[in-house]
């Protein structure tokens, strides 16, 4: 059940296990340019802050003392920022130490935009705060080195002098050691893919990798598939199938040249087989003859029948192991006929022979079916088959139909009385007869069933017998469309 998804073919296979991978790769680039986007827009709103918080520093510095609350609550801050002026910076225990890198920045990004020696912050402290995260930067702000500066702006009289006393001096309280300017901004979250051509990228790589895994993988398997083929074709037609293109890489040209080598000594075997099995039969009719004539010769007319008929037996057998032989080697062209004209001229001819039982002939099917065959020798299979229904079952019913996965279907009904489960395969053999169980009398050399299967292969197709469930045995053979 596991393996159910797993495509069939060797090529959906590798196209599904490389798909897997490279969706893989690319999940893995994807998380890895998003962490490196992450940290590059961490470091750039660092620096960002940090520029900011040195702007407002600058401004609050280069001011008078007693103007630097006024400016402080004048200056404008980007939305969240926050800006405070005290005594002392941010207690340590309201803040938490940032990392090593984002203080670096921060520092380098403050000193780095140019601030005057004479407003040069006499303390710096950067912090973090709150979730989400805020970064905390405190300037401590410089001294006003002048001196003291009169209230009501009327400079005091000359030290010594002895002029007339003016109004009464006021003064400015000195100012405080230190004071402390802080900025709070807020860290904006990560958004790695905000770049408005990132998912086009992204999705216009992943089709043209999908493109071209699918693309390759069936550019590869071209020989695998030509392979398989022809491995069809010789299991069809061992004499004619042609040889293997020996091109390519260096892997499929070694397994084209074995193929070849395979075929070419399967090929090799079959023919000396066949022409030994020939000259056996050819030399046979020699010797046959001449008993024939001395037979004749018998003054016993009842021993000079026996032996007549026993040597006309042997010259059957012998003309079926010659048709045998050449059925197997024969080079007869593939044309394209009609299979249902062919089939009604079979059942015509038979009626022609057997007039008593004519009407026990019948065709069902479409008038006509095109199909690609060599017209000779399926005619002898199918004149085999329906000669054995009438011989043995005393009715030929024929159908003829489009069957599954585009194939052509063929049946042959009888009336007769079946054979056993046992030898549904055995009757196939040459030679095998089963005469004591399908006919009254003997019949036939046991080659006509060979014949007709070995016919059927060669065209791509097959036969199978069954009994009928109402007595009788259906012969159906399956051609490719």
């Amino acid at each position: 059940m596991r393996f159910l998804l797993l495509p069939r073919s060797l090529a959906g296979r590798m196209i599904l296990i490389l798909l897997a991978g490279f969706s893989l790769i690319q999940l893995l680039g994807l998380l890895i340019h998003t962490f490196n986007q992450i940290k590059l827009e961490r470091i750039q709103e660092a620096a960002d802050i940090a520029t900011r918080a040195v702007i407002i520093y600058r401004h609050v510095a280069l001011a008078p003392p007693d103007e630097r609350a006024g400016i402080v609550a004048r200056e404008p801050l980007e939305a969240g920022d926050t800006l405070s002026l005290t005594p002392l910076p941010p207690p340590l225990d309201a803040t938490f130490e940032l990392p090593v890198f984002a203080r670096q920045i921060i520092r380098a990004s403050i000193f780095g935009y140019g601030i005057p020696p004479n407003i040069h912050p006499r303390g710096l402290v950067v912090r973090g705060a709150g979730v989400p995260l805020h970064i905390v930067i405190s300037f401590g702000l410089p001294e006003d080195g002048s001196p003291a500066r009169l209230l009501n702006g009327v400079p005091p009289p000359p030290p010594g002098g002895d002029g007339e006393a003016g109004p009464p001096m006021q003064f400015l309280p000195p100012p405080p050691a230190v004071m402390w300017l802080t900025i709070t901004s807020p860290v904006p979250q990560p958004r790695p893919w905000r770049s408005p051509g990132f998912a086009s990228a992204f999705i216009v790589m992943s089709a043209l990798g999908a493109v071209m895994i699918i693309w390759a993988v069936r550019r590869l398997l071209v020989p695998v598939r030509t392979l398989a083929q022809a491995a069809e074709r010789l299991g069809r037609d061992v004499v004619n199938a042609p040889a293997l293109p020996e091109t390519g890489p260096s892997e499929i040209v070694t397994a084209a040249a074995a193929f070849n080598t395979m075929a070419a000594r399967i090929r090799r075997f079959v023919e000396d087989r066949t022409f030994l099995l020939t000259a056996i039969g050819h030399d046979l009719r020699t010797p046959i003859t001449r008993l024939k004539l001395r037979a004749e010769y018998m003054e016993d007319d009842e021993q000079r029948t026996k032996m007549l008929a026993d040597l006309d037996e042997m010259e059957a057998m012998v003309a079926a192991t010659l048709a045998f032989g050449r059925d197997i080697a024969t080079t007869e062209a593939v044309i394209k006929l009609d299979l249902a004209i062919l089939l009604r001229t079979i059942l015509d001819e038979a009626a022609d022979g057997d007039p008593e039982h004519a009407e026990a002939l019948r065709y069902e099917g479409p008038d006509h079916m095109p199909v690609q065959a060599r017209p000779l020798g399926l005619k002898r299979a199918l004149t085999n088959l329906i000669g054995n229904a009438m011989k043995y079952g005393d009715a030929a019913r024929v159908s003829l139909r489009r069957g599954p996965k585009d194939t052509i279907q063929i049946d042959i009904e009888d009336n007769g009385p079946g054979i056993a489960e046992s030898d549904m395969e055995a009757v196939f053999e040459p030679f095998r007869r089963l005469e004591t169980s399908r006919n009254r009398e003997t019949g036939g050399s046991g080659l006509g069933l060979s014949i007709a299967r070995n016919i059927f292969r060669a065209h791509g197709g097959d036969v199978s017998l069954c009994n009928l469930a109402g007595g009788g045995l259906r012969a159906r053979v399956v051609l490719p469309a």
